[in-house]
């Protein structure tokens, strides 16, 4: 029995492994804990499909590291992985998942995947014991494949053993020591081992094992149930994976037969407060009557299965979580805890690129690139809650092989966080989203339409609304609820010091300056994209986007390390904001207010304290529309008065509701950037257009700057432009290729319609692998392809509306 090791891995699953795997092969000391045997919670009975493709190309990147590991891994450990890479097959059986398919082939082309698109015929070639009657069509990637779920993992356990891991099995933790809020190690039913990182892999056990120390890990499991047939005639040991969404199935070879199994629109959960600590190398009871669907329906796919031998039907439960992406990072709770879980039943396919990424993540403090889909800080307040994780798990479950509409909304745990207007909103007959709990108002269906979203791959029922929307935005004047913004306010002696080091753009402005900055990483990458008021000498006012709450107060907070005088709170709850944007918004304000509001008195990128009314608002000369406008923020209790204030002084100035569909159409014709797609770790200020900015001619440090001026001197090798298609019927809605003179460079990283320049608008970077200049971009003859179809555009590197600010500093 050891006593120390500098990182200690509890859980000796695939993502356990594969991170012990890893870490070792990084030089590091690591040792990894299992309370049974390797691979004995949920790995050991996983199905062992491995597909690639996801709606990121990050996340793509990651599944695809693991088929390379996977290809090489037997030969390096000398232990069978049961690996091939016999591709998969994906059906379409209607006219909406053919659209879906096409819209997926393109994301695959965009993220260098060649995925194929097949007939009906050629895809039965392919799988020659399927009835392909109802078949559309079908998508084939060649490199996807399968695996045998033990074999890999011991493989991976071999794999950082010959690198100097320790590997203890049938020891279990009983205990996470802390001192000072510090990880000194773990007490375990053998013994004391101490430590300086901890990595929760445990799998379903991982919210109850971190919950013990004041972690939250949102997951729930949920039963998950497949066959295993003898063996069929006409199976071939180099059949594809075939997933067969519409009819909610898939299926893999195994030893001549099959594996099928599915995912039901009714699943069901277990042991949802705690899973019992021995329920190692188990199953649950075999269900036949809630497994009915999937096998009927596999059976009109594969008539074979009437008369075939039927092994076993499997019923093992897996964790999953309420977005259907996995869980990866530090936690924000506690320095040096890291977690790797919720795999929702693809485990296998992410496990060796997420125990790669966690692995990078320990060793070097951030993530080998941009994993903001499965970081665990994009979790906010009601993913403490068990019961609305229970629902909205329930949900993603059984969205698993639904179709994948764009814009589409969650149904279940809502309404879980309203703002105080939300009835007012609702007697105006939104459409409300929700963004992590809050119910933000979408677009407002005149009174003669149903405040409901109709999910098409087409123009959906709310384009026309929504264009009005922007009209008034551009014409009149718009008021939108923004009260989900995320806002901290940082203050003490030290204040000034830390954002100048934090931030990009220059902090030490006067009192009521707001700046617009990012916050970078060591690499220059944007780590945070805010704007900051400055309140007072040493207190300043922030505010980034709604589901960026969690992330963006641990970004600083952890960088605040050298400033003890600072402190940082959270005032989210605390506030409303509304947004008056459009030219009408000074003539509506200045009848509510005694303040001077022309541009003399409070220009542009300022802040003052005003009264509508007799109450006191922070009006904050921004926007993020491209329109003359005001942020108003105030204690969260006055909201309903300061809404009713401005629609009386507004009425005869246009004044109406706008929503959040209405905010991205307008800032597409704008060119802002959306921090999480646009913009984020991966892209520096300049390759994204905003060196305008950073403050590299400053003397002050701040982090990133050393990698700023190094690319300032040798040059960018991505730029960040626009694209326009004048035919409206082109929809763009991101993940588009983009090819350059033929040649593929790219992809849209947000696509919409600009209904004031009447284009689809699309952006996204030009990549190239030498320097690049804004000269090679506009040189460009441009083509993106749209579902398959190459498509002309045009590309742009200024601002398709207003581009001289003339309505914003009006």
């Amino acid at each position: 029995m050891i006593s120390n090791s500098k990182i200690i891995i509890v859980g000796g699953g695939i993502v356990g492994c594969s991170t012990a795997y890893h870490l070792a092969h990084l030089g590091l000391e690591v040792c990894l804990i299992e309370s049974g045997k390797l691979t004995s919670g949920s790995t050991w009975h996983a199905a062992g499909l491995v597909g690639q493709l996801r709606t990121n190309a990050n996340i793509t990147q990651l599944l695809g590291y693991s088929v390379d590991l996977y290809n090489r891994l037997e030969k390096e450990t000398g232990l069978s992985t049961g690996w091939k890479m016999n591709g998969g097959l994906r059906l379409a059986c209607n006219k909406e998942r053919w659209q879906e398919v096409l819209r997926q082939t393109t994301t695959a082309h965009s993220f260098g995947l060649k995925m194929e698109l097949l007939t009906p015929k050629e895809a039965q070639d392919l799988w020659p014991i399927m009835d392909i009657e109802d078949v559309h069509g079908a998508a084939f990637l060649p490199t996807d494949g399968q695996a045998n779920p033990t074999d890999i993992s011991q493989a991976l356990a071999k794999g950082a053993k010959n690198k100097g891991a320790q590997i203890l099995e049938e020891t279990r933790v009983t205990k996470i020591i802390i001192d000072n809020g510090i990880i000194k190690g773990v007490e375990t039913d053998k013994g004391i081992i101490s430590c300086e990182k901890l990595v929760c892999c445990c799998g379903q056990w991982s919210r109850q094992f971190a919950e013990t120390v004041g972690v939250n890990i949102p997951l729930v499991s949920f039963q998950h149930q497949y066959m295993v047939t003898e063996p069929i005639e006409g199976v071939a040991s180099n059949l594809p994976t075939l997933r067969d969404p519409d009819r909610l199935i898939y299926f893999k070879e195994e030893v001549g037969g099959l594996v099928m199994g599915g995912y039901e629109p009714n699943p069901i959960s277990w042991a949802e407060k705690s899973v019992p600590e021995d329920f190692h190398f188990s199953l649950l009871d075999s269900d036949y009557d809630h497994f009915e669907l999937i096998m009927n329906n596999a059976l009109g796919r594969v008539p074979k299965l009437e008369t075939a031998g039927i092994k076993e039907l499997i019923n093992g439960p897996e964790s999953f979580t309420p977005d259907g992406n996995f869980i990866v990072g530090e936690s924000p709770e506690l320095k040096n805890f890291y977690v790797g879980a919720g795999f929702n039943a693809y485990g296998i396919a992410a496990g060796g690129g997420a125990g790669m990424a966690l692995a990078e993540w320990i060793a070097n403090g951030q993530p080998p690139y941009d994993l903001w889909p499965v970081d665990i800080r994009r979790f906010g307040k009601p993913h403490q809650d068990l019961e609305w994780v229970r629902k909205r798990t329930y949900e993603a479950y059984a969205k698993h092989y639904t179709m994948a509409w764009p814009f589409e909304e969650h149904s279940t745990g809502r309404p879980f966080q309203q703002s105080p207007i939300y009835e007012n909103l609702k007697n105006a007959n939104a459409c409300f989203g929700e963004k992590l709990g809050w119910e933000r108002p979408n677009w407002f269906a005149p009174k003669s339409m149903e405040p409901v979203d109709h999910y098409t791959y087409d123009r959906q029922n709310w384009f026309e609304v929504v264009g009005e929307e922007v009209k008034a935005t551009r014409e009149k004047a718009v008021l939108i609820d923004q009260t989900s913004f995320a806002k901290f306010e940082i203050s003490g002696p030290q204040a000034l010091d830390a954002l100048e080091y934090l931030c990009a753009n220059n902090i030490n402005k006067e009192i009521g300056s707001t700046i617009y900055t990012q916050m970078l990483n060591n690499h220059g990458g944007i780590e945070c994209d805010v704007t900051i008021t400055r309140i007072e000498d040493d207190c300043f006012y922030l505010v980034t986007g709604t589901g960026f709450m969690t992330h963006d107060f641990d970004w600083i907070k952890r960088n605040l390390t050298n400033f003890p005088d600072v402190k940082i709170e959270n005032v989210t709850y605390q506030k409303s904001v509304f947004s008056l944007m459009g030219p009408n918004s000074r003539q509506i304000l200045e009848k509510v207010s005694s303040n001077d509001l022309s541009n003399e008195s409070f220009p542009f990128a300022t802040a003052q304290s005003v009264n509508i009314g007799d109450k006191i608002v922070r009006a904050i000369r921004i926007t993020y529309m491209g329109e003359l406008g005001w942020e108003l923020h105030f204690p969260i209790e006055d909201a309903n008065y300061v809404y009713d204030k401005l629609f009386e002084a507004g009425e005869e100035f246009g004044l109406v509701n706008a929503g959040y569909r209405c905010i991205e159409a307008c800032r597409l014709e704008k060119g802002y950037r959306a921090w999480g797609s646009d913009i984020g770790p991966d892209h520096t200020p300049l390759e994204a257009g905003l060196g305008w900015a950073v403050k590299l001619k400053s003397n002050k440090d701040f982090i990133g700057k050393s990698a700023l001026l190094d690319q300032k001197k040798n040059g960018v090798k991505k730029i960040f432009a626009a694209f326009t298609v004048d035919d409206p019927e082109h929809i763009l809605l991101g993940r588009e290729t983009i090819y350059r003179n033929g040649k593929q460079v790219g992809w849209l990283s947000s696509g919409g319609y600009g209904y004031t320049i009447k284009q689809s608008v699309g952006y996204g970077y030009i990549r190239s692998s030498e320097f690049i200049d804004n000269q090679f971009v506009l040189d460009g003859e441009y083509e993106l392809e749209i579902a398959t179809e190459m498509v002309p555009c045009k590309v742009h590197l200024k601002a398709l509306y207003d581009p001289q600010m003339k309505n914003i500093k009006a």
